[in-house]
């Protein structure tokens, strides 16, 4: 299965590659030892000031005589991140704007010196700070576990909580008749540069209320560059110190564009001495959202925003980057290291389901989707079909193999009334869209609970996720109008995610819904590209789990193999039959799973002869062997282009298997190859063993100081070769 031989090994440097920034100020590189970072909340002995801070960012708020974030330090690199004083937050009550805290008098806003905080006195029209409570971070969802996971994730994550709790006062003290009282939430976690933040109102009064708008978050961030001009399209460069996320993210593959809605920067009209002569600097990171609420809070009840994730990057590197983001991810959504060998089966019988189920349990394959295209009805109403699919899963799970289906949600037209309706010039994000809170759109999440309640089902493929549409139709008592249908439609789709995640259910939403509870988003490709060639999507394979990982990690994003005819292409296209075609089978299925990444493996079988049976068995069995290693973080070496080697470097500190180091050659032709590894991220220093393509005898090698070594390898025709390297 696995063709290579290695010619030398031995010493050799020629760049770094993904190593700390030469500023970085820690001992301890947290990438590679995170726990002696602990999250702490203080109180200074005078107190003034609460300090946030886990060793690699700190926050400072004054929450005596005013409340406002002083400062936010970037403790890997030394830097101060913001510039200015903002309040805490913004809301927007009864048509009312509220401050929530917030500090006058800095005279100029490109930098805060100790004097000037001290100086700084109470905004008078703000709401004020009555209370101050810190305590341990909860869950907010449920997350059953059902399946493996990365060994060392923790739900809910560990750290610490503050609430900071506004109202409005008369004469310093909180107004005892007041309608509403605001608390802004953070957390800050351990072993990581993030911090969550969101707002709840709470109504007090008897009456209802409206919170027309909010912003969570207001920070005036030094500027990533000082440009006097303002030309061309897109003149400025937007701060890279801070990465914004939200778990209201929708509408794309891309974490920036689904947050595009809710996350923006801004020019600071404060910020007068800027070097920008029209002072369009943007510099004032606001998250809140473009439309509304407009949500109705009733007496005694309390609204909640989405919360908002801060992530402090400590470098420019792109690599570096992508593994903080990546670290990020399992730490807020840990679901996402989830992640099963699936069969997409084109079949929709209980005993077509019965054959794959068998099938699968013979391979080693874990999860069966019965796919789009199948014929299969999750929108149904049908006791006895739901009966009938009950025994089917059942059948299943006693074979170990979970079961689950697809649906389609946007993208199609329902009549009646029941589509969104856009706002005069603005479009529906697929041409058409069934509104969530129409009477069909209610109904439609009906079936989906009783569906999966019923049958057991634990797996569901949701296509055509909400990704944001606006609707200008009142549909109440939900939705009022243009204003709240965005929020009103979230919330539906929001809360049946957060059930699916504590009921255990995995999530294949096509559609940036991590943090809010999904499993997987498409790796990122072109659909029509799995009609080409065989031998060309094989390159693309690699080509696209090779830039969907910079932002991702590999089991975060899954892929496709054709195994029955894709939107075309013919046989040319297809593995089907599976026999004719073992070669380029067993290679899709190492590009993908060599890389720790998952593919769609879609037809009506997964073997159809004896031996093909064995090549996908043996297959399954060596990623089984090196799994913890290969959905671990990924460095990237080569990207696939068709003409050389290519190759992904899995690393992990924590593991026996410190790294494995993937690569191929696609050519016709032997190639040989001196190939520089960087080990940095997995934690090697001095010398490494080495083990080529599972040998029992390992060869030890010398690394340098920046952690790497280069191997000579020679790479047969069309090949692929594993690397294990540990101390």
């Amino acid at each position: 299965m696995f063709r290579t031989s290695i010619v030398a090994l031995f010493l050799g440097a020629i760049f770094a590659q993904a190593l700390p920034p030469e500023n970085y100020q820690l001992a301890t590189d947290w990438h590679l030892d995170a726990s002696l970072f602990k999250a702490t909340a203080t109180k200074s002995e005078n107190g003034e000031t609460l300090t946030l801070q886990n060793g690699l960012i700190r926050r400072v708020i004054r929450i005596k005589d005013g409340c406002a974030t002083l400062a936010l330090d970037d403790l890997m690199s030394g830097r101060s991140l913001v510039r200015s004083v903002r309040p805490e937050g913004m809301v927007t009550i009864n048509g009312q704007e509220f401050a929530v805290g917030g500090l006058i008098g800095q005279p100029n806003h490109a930098f805060l010196t100790p004097e000037w905080q001290a100086a700084l006195k109470t905004d008078p029209n703000a709401l004020q700070l009555i209370g101050v409570e810190i305590s341990e971070i909860k869950e907010r969802m449920s997350w059953k576990r059902l399946r493996a996971h990365a060994p060392d994730v923790q739900w809910p994550p560990k750290g610490v909580a503050v609430r900071l709790e506004f109202s409005l006062v008369k004469d310093k003290q909180p107004l005892a008749a007041a309608p509403f009282r605001v608390s802004i939430h953070y957390e800050l976690y351990d072993g990581i540069p993030v911090w969550s933040k969101w707002m709840t109102v709470e109504n007090t009064s008897k009456k209802s209320l409206c919170v027309d708008r909010f912003t969570s978050e207001v920070l005036a961030v030094v500027e990533q560059s000082s440009d006097v001009e303002s030309r061309g399209p897109s003149p400025f460069d937007l701060p890279d110190s801070i990465q914004v996320e939200t778990d209201q993210a929708f509408g794309s593959f891309t974490a920036r564009q689904a947050n595009s809605h809710v996350v923006r920067w801004e020019k600071d009209p404060l910020y007068t001495s800027q070097v920008n002569y029209n002072r369009d600097t943007p510099c004032l990171l606001k998250v809140g959202p473009t439309r509304g609420p407009a949500q109705d809070v009733a007496p005694g009840a309390t609204f909640s925003t989405f919360r908002a994730f801060g992530l402090v990057q400590d470098s420019s590197s792109r690599e570096r980057r992508g593994l903080a983001q990546r670290r990020m991810y399992r730490t807020l959504a840990p679901w996402v290291t989830e992640n099963p060998l699936m069969h997409h089966l084109l079949a929709s019988s209980p005993e077509a389901a019965r054959a794959a189920i068998d099938q699968a349990a013979e391979v080693g394959f874990e999860m069966i989707i019965l796919s789009f295209g199948s014929g299969f009805n999750t929108e149904t109403n049908d006791s006895a079909y739901m009966e009938t699919w009950r025994k089917v899963n059942a059948y299943a799970q006693s074979k170990g193999v979970e079961l689950g289906s697809y649906s389609l949600l946007s993208s199609r037209k329902i009549g009646g009334g029941n589509d969104v309706v856009p706002a005069p010039g603005e479009r529906v994000t697929f041409g058409n869209a069934p509104a969530l809170t129409s009477p069909w759109g209610l109904e439609y999440f009906k079936k989906l609970y009783t569906f999966f309640k019923t049958t057991g089902f634990t797996v569901f493929e949701h296509d055509g996720s909400y990704p944001g549409d606006w609707d200008v139709t009142a549909r109440l008592p939900l939705q009022k109008g243009l204003e709240d249908s965005q929020w009103a439609q979230w919330k539906i789709i929001n809360e049946y995610y957060h059930w699916c995640r504590g009921q255990g259910i995995f999530l294949n939403v096509p559609d940036y819904y991590f943090l809010a509870g999904s499993n997987k988003c498409g790796m990122g490709y072109r659909e029509v590209n799995w009609s080409l060639p065989r031998a060309q999507q094989l390159i693309h394979t690699r080509q696209n789990i090779f830039d969907g990982t910079w932002d991702r990690t590999p089991s975060m994003g899954w892929m496709f193999v054709p195994l029955s005819e894709y939107q075309g292409g013919g046989a040319a296209a297809t593995i089907e039959p599976l026999d004719s075609h073992l070669e380029h089978y067993n290679l899709m299925m190492l590009s993908n799973l060599s890389n720790g990444v998952q593919a769609c493996y879609r037809g009506p079988r997964l073997f159809d002869t004896p031996r093909v049976r064995d090549l996908v068995k043996a297959n399954v069995d060596w990623f089984k062997a090196h799994r913890a290693i290969l959905e671990s973080d990924v460095i990237h070496v080569r990207r696939a282009d068709g003409k050389d080697w290519d190759g992904l470097l899995h690393v992990n500190p924590r593991l026996k298997e410190r790294a494995l180091f993937s690569v191929f050659n696609p050519t016709n032709q032997p190639l040989e190859r001196e190939i520089l590894v960087p080990l940095y991220y997995a934690g090697l220093k001095e010398s490494a063993s080495v083990s080529i393509n599972g040998a029992a005898a390992a060869t030890r090698v010398k690394l340098d100081a920046a952690g790497r070594t280069k191997i000579r390898l020679t790479l047969p025709p069309n090949s692929h070769t594993w690397i294990v390297f540990g101390e």
